[in-house]
C-alpha cells in the first residue's frame, strides 16, 4: 500500500466555459512516474453529502497505486451550469472532456477506468459506448442497460411509483448551493441560477410513457457492439436492477464478467442482507489487470458468479442470507434447464390440463406486502409474507417439491388473456411455500398488456379478444428446499409499486396453453473449489459528529370507513457534522404516503414531501419541496413546490401543476 495526498478541489474546463469541481487522491510519487486514474462522475455532492462514501472508496484505489477522480456532474454540488436531466448526451460530453483532461496530466498514464453505482454505473457504460480512446475498462454496479424497461421509471411498460420517489428525490438534491467555502462570494448567485434554472424532472418523465428516442438515448442495449472496452457488472438480488447483469454477460462482445450478491443497492463490502465481500479488493484485481496489464487471474475465473441463496421465511429486512456461491462459464448458460409446468385452476402440473377461464380481477389494494422496488439495505425494505395479497390474487400451486430445486435465470409465464377494458396489466409473482404455509416471493414481472407487442407502440385491448402473451419475471438465484411447493399468483392491481390502470379491469386466463417455464441449474461439482473473494474491508470512516439522530420507518395504515390503505415511508438521515470541513452541517429528510381505496383506481395518490438543510455558522439554508401524483382516467396530475431560504429569508419560491395525457397506463 502506498502513500497519497488529496486535493480537496480542482476546476476540470469544458468547452463552453462552465468548470466542474473534482475531487483528487495522487498516490506519491506519481508526478514523477505516472499511473493510471479511476474515474467517477454522479450528481451526489463529492463535498459533502457523499463524502463517506468517497471515504470508503477512493482512498483505497489511491493507496493501491491509482489515481481517483471523482467529479460532480454539471450542476450539482460545486460544479457549474444546470442539470438539465438524467444521462443527457451533454453528461456523457462532459465525461469524455474529463478522460481527456486527465489523459494530459502529468500524473497520468493516458490510460483510465470508470465505476460507480447506480447513476454512475449508468454513465459508466453510456461513456463506453463512446470509445473514448483513454477509457480502458469499467465496473458498473446496480445499473441498466435499459432506461425504460429496466429502470426506475416503467416496469413491462406499467408506470412505477418510483418514478415519483426518484424525481422528489432528485428535485430537492438539485436544489441545494455551493459550498461557499468553494464557490465563493459568488455562491448565492449560482444556487439563485441553479434554482431557477433546474427543472423539475417528473413531468418530463411523464411525457414519455413509452420506449420512443427519449428512453433509447442512454440505453446501451440499442447497440452493445459499440462498447469496446472490458466490463465488469455487479448487482444483488435485493437490487432493482439485477437483471442487467445476465443481460449484459449475454449480449456485451468484449471482455466482461458478472458478480450478482445477495445485497441490495450497495456495494459488495457494505450491502445488506449479507455476507458481503472484499469489493474494494475484487475491484482492485480487475484495474491491476486492466489498467497496469498484472495477471491477477480475474480473466481465468468463470464469467458469471452469484450467491445461489436458500429459500427462507419472508422478512423485511435480513442481516445475511444463507446460501453458497456457484459460479458459470458462460452466459448464457448451456447447463440451465428448462422445467415447465402447466396451469391448472388451482394448481401448477407437469401435464397439459384441459382449458379453463379464470377471472382474475384483485382489489386496488393489493401489493402493499411487496416491499421497495429498489431495497438499499437500511430498513425494513423487502417483501414479506405474501399469504395476504396471495388472497386477493389467484393462485396455481404446485405439489411438494421430491427434492431440493436449484433456480438460475429469468422465469417466464404464457398465458392465452382477454381483457373486459381496453387497458390492463398483469403481475405475475412466483413464491415458495414452506410447510406450514407461508409465502416467500422469490420473484415476480409485470405486463401492461396494451404492450403486449412491444413497448415502442401500445395498443388497446379489444375487450374479450383473445392474445397470447408472455411475460418475463425478474432473474433469481434461489434453492428452494425439498418439501416446499411452488406457487404462481397472478393479479391486475399491484399498488403502490405499480400505478393502477385507468379501469378496474377483469382478465380472464385460458389454461389449457398456460405455462410457467423455470430455468433450473443442476449442480456443479466446480462450484466447491471457487475461489473465495477476500473479506470486506473499509477503510477509516469520515469523522463527523451527530448533531440530531436519524429514523427510518414504514408502517400501513388503514380506514376501516372507506377501505384506504396507506403506506407511509419516513427517512430522516439526522443531522451531521463534519469538522475538517470547518463545522458544514447538513441534514435531509423526507416522508411519502402512498394511498388507494381497494374499489377505485383513480383514488390514488402518492405525496412525498422532502427538507434539506446545509449551514456553517451564521450561513444557513434550507430546502422544502412536496411532489404530489394522482390521475383521472384519462391523464395524470402533477403537482409541485419548491421554497429555498437563507436563514429566515424565503429566497424562491416556485409551484408547478400540469396535467399530462396517459398514454395506454
Amino acid at each position: 500500500m502506498a502513500d497519497f495526498r488529496t486535493i480537496e478541489h480542482c476546476w476540470i474546463p469544458m468547452a463552453d466555459g462552465v468548470r466542474l469541481s473534482a475531487r483528487l487522491w495522487l498516490p506519491d510519487g506519481c508526478d514523477t512516474t505516472p499511473v493510471p486514474a479511476i474515474l467517477e462522475c454522479i450528481p451526489y455532492r463529492k463535498r459533502d453529502a457523499y463524502r463517506a462514501y468517497d471515504e470508503e472508496m477512493h482512498p483505497h484505489f489511491a493507496a493501491n497505486g491509482y489515481a481517483c477522480v471523482r467529479v460532480d456532474l454539471r450542476g450539482t454540488g460545486e460544479s457549474e451550469g444546470i442539470l438539465l436531466d438524467e444521462y443527457l448526451k451533454q453528461e456523457q460530453d462532459d465525461i469524455i472532456a474529463v478522460l481527456r483532461w486527465i489523459g494530459l496530466q502529468p500524473w497520468s498514464t493516458g490510460k483510465a477506468g470508470m465505476m460507480g453505482i447506480s447513476w454512475g454505473g449508468f454513465n459508466s457504460l453510456q461513456v463506453a459506448a463512446r470509445r473514448p480512446p483513454e477509457l480502458a475498462a469499467i465496473i458498473t454496479v446496480c445499473s441498466t442497460d435499459d432506461r425504460y424497461a429496466d429502470d426506475v421509471h416503467y416496469m413491462g411498460g406499467c408506470l412505477l411509483a418510483e418514478n415519483l420517489h426518484w424525481a422528489a428525490q432528485m428535485f430537492i438534491r438539485s436544489a441545494r448551493p455551493p459550498d461557499p467555502a468553494i464557490a465563493g462570494e459568488g455562491w448565492r448567485a449560482t444556487w439563485l441560477d441553479r434554482l431557477e434554472r433546474t427543472p423539475p424532472l417528473l413531468p418530463e418523465w411523464l411525457r414519455h410513457q413509452r420506449r420512443d428516442a427519449y428512453w433509447r438515448h442512454g440505453s446501451v442495449c440499442e447497440d452493445l457492439g459499440a462498447i469496446g472496452c472490458p466490463v465488469y457488472v455487479m448487482g444483488g438480488w435485493a437490487d432493482g436492477y439485477s437483471n442487467a447483469v445476465p443481460r449484459l454477460l449475454a449480449g456485451l462482445e468484449v471482455p466482461r464478467k458478472g458478480l450478482v450478491g445477495p445485497w441490495g443497492h450497495a456495494y459488495g463490502h457494505d450491502g445488506r442482507p449479507g455476507p458481503q465481500i472484499g469489493f474494494l479488493e475484487e475491484a482492485t484485481r480487475w484495474w491491476d489487470h486492466w489498467l497496469k496489464g498484472i495477471d491477477t487471474g480475474i480473466m481465468d475465473e468463470p464469467m458469471y458468479r452469484v450467491w445461489l441463496q436458500d429459500a427462507l421465511p419472508a422478512r423485511s429486512s435480513y442481516d445475511t442470507r444463507p446460501g453458497r456461491w456457484v459460479a458459470e462459464e458462460s452466459w448464457p448458460s448451456p447447463r440451465i434447464e428448462s422445467y415447465r409446468l402447466h396451469l391448472a385452476p388451482g394448481r401448477l402440473s407437469e401435464q397439459p390440463a384441459a382449458d379453463a377461464a379464470i377471472a382474475v380481477a384483485t382489489p386496488q389494494d393489493a401489493g402493499f406486502s411487496h416491499g421497495e422496488w429498489c431495497p438499499y439495505g437500511i430498513g425494513p425494505e423487502l417483501p414479506v409474507d405474501q399469504r395476504a395479497d396471495d388472497g386477493r390474487s389467484v393462485c396455481f400451486d404446485s405439489a411438494p417439491l421430491p427434492a431440493a430445486l436449484d433456480l438460475l435465470g429469468a422465469p417466464a409465464v404464457e398465458l392465452d388473456i382477454a381483457a373486459d377494458r381496453p387497458c390492463a396489466f398483469l403481475v405475475a409473482r412466483l413464491c415458495a411455500l414452506s410447510p406450514d404455509g407461508a409465502s416467500s416471493r422469490l420473484t415476480y414481472g409485470v405486463l401492461n398488456l396494451t404492450h403486449r407487442d412491444g413497448h415502442a407502440g401500445p395498443r388497446a385491448l379489444e375487450p374479450g379478444r383473445r392474445y397470447r402473451i408472455r411475460l418475463q419475471l425478474n432473474d433469481l438465484g434461489e434453492r428452494v428446499p425439498a418439501g416446499w411447493r411452488l406457487r404462481l399468483a397472478l393479479g391486475n392491481a399491484w399498488f403502490p409499486l405499480v400505478w393502477p390502470s385507468p379501469e378496474a379491469a377483469t382478465v380472464t386466463i385460458h389454461t389449457g396453453a398456460a405455462q410457467l417455464t423455470l430455468p433450473v441449474r443442476p449442480a456443479r461439482a466446480e462450484d466447491a473449489r471457487l475461489p473465495p473473494f477476500a473479506p470486506p474491508s473499509i477503510p477509516p470512516s469520515l469523522v463527523t459528529t451527530i448533531v440530531r439522530t436519524g429514523c427510518d420507518t414504514r408502517r400501513i395504515e388503514a380506514d376501516v370507513a372507506s377501505g384506504e390503505r396507506v403506506k407511509i415511508v419516513e427517512r430522516d438521515g439526522g443531522r451531521i457534522r463534519i469538522p475538517e470541513l470547518d463545522g458544514l452541517e447538513i441534514a435531509m429528510a423526507g416522508t411519502a404516503r402512498s394511498s388507494i381505496r381497494p374499489d377505485d383506481p383513480l383514488s390514488a395518490r402518492i405525496e412525498a414531501t422532502g427538507t434539506a438543510e446545509l449551514g456553517r455558522g451564521p450561513w444557513q439554508v434550507a430546502i422544502e419541496t412536496r411532489s404530489v401524483l394522482t390521475a383521472t382516467a384519462g391523464a395524470f396530475i402533477v403537482e409541485l413546490s419548491l421554497e429555498a431560504r437563507e436563514g429566515d429569508l424565503t429566497v424562491f419560491r416556485r409551484s408547478w401543476r400540469e396535467a399530462i395525457a396517459r398514454d395506454g397506463i
